[in-house]
């Protein structure tokens, strides 16, 4: 194990109840990294980042974070030592304000933070958010949304983040912007991402590193440059 790794799964497996669906998954995401966890759906994805984040217990293996062993099934634990998991779905609270939502994901912040400066922070990365501010989350579109769903994760500075398809549903050109936004916060802040993406084309375009998944298990683990310079990689899924 890397000193300046994040995260690192060592022989994780994973499940629901007795059934195991991720077998053996060893992945590490170093501090201003970006990472794709690719697969067909059902390949076990999103099990492994709820596994991570804590939501789901493992079965065997060891998830270790800024190089300490990590409990098993510790959400708030792992919040506090900042993991932020973004899910597929639209993730915001619908009758509150957009200034509101933001300001519940500060109450996760480390002790100390300036919660204000966090806030122009993050709007300043989506503007939208403060012309807007006084708006109810629950009346944006689908990609205005997901902005408000990075911007709760991003108020409680986390140092890794866990995205599950943030590109679901929404406009190529709200993708765009959201991608572009997630490269520079690994690049100028060092976040170290694990993003989970069916738009594998999107994906090679800003992450660093590509894990396959199939079945349960990583088969695969490429550079992103390498990963483009397949003539096909659909054989992978």
């Amino acid at each position: 194990m890397e000193p300046n790794n994040l995260l690192t799964l060592d022989n994780l497996s994973a499940g629901y109840g007795r059934k195991k669906v991720v077998h053996g998954v060893d992945l590490h995401v170093k501090a201003g990294e970006i990472v794709g966890l690719m697969g067909h759906n059902g390949a076990g994805k999103t099990t492994i980042i709820r596994t991570v984040h804590g939501l789901l217990p493992a079965l065997g293996g060891s998830i270790v974070i800024d190089g300490e062993p990590v409990p098993l099934g510790t959400v708030r634990d792992n919040i506090s030592r900042g993991l932020a998991l973004i899910p597929s779905e639209r993730f915001v609270f619908p009758d509150l304000s957009i200034q509101a939502n933001l300001l519940l994901g500060a109450a996760n912040a480390p002790a100390g933070s300036d919660r204000d400066e966090q806030l122009a922070f993050v709007e300043g990365l989506f503007p939208l958010l403060a012309e807007r501010s006084a708006q109810r989350a629950g009346t944006l579109s689908g990609g205005q949304q997901r902005m408000v769903s990075l911007g709760i994760a991003l108020m409680a500075r986390p140092r890794l983040l866990l995205l599950d398809e943030p590109s679901l549903g929404l406009a190529p050109s709200v993708v765009e912007q959201i991608f572009s936004t997630l490269r520079t916060l690994a690049d100028r802040g060092g976040l170290g991402i694990l993003l989970l993406e069916q738009n594998v084309q999107q994906a090679l375009v800003i992450c660093d590193r590509v894990y396959v998944v199939r079945n349960g298990t990583i088969i695969l683990e490429e550079t992103a440059e390498e990963m483009r310079a397949r003539e096909s990689y659909w054989d992978l899924f």
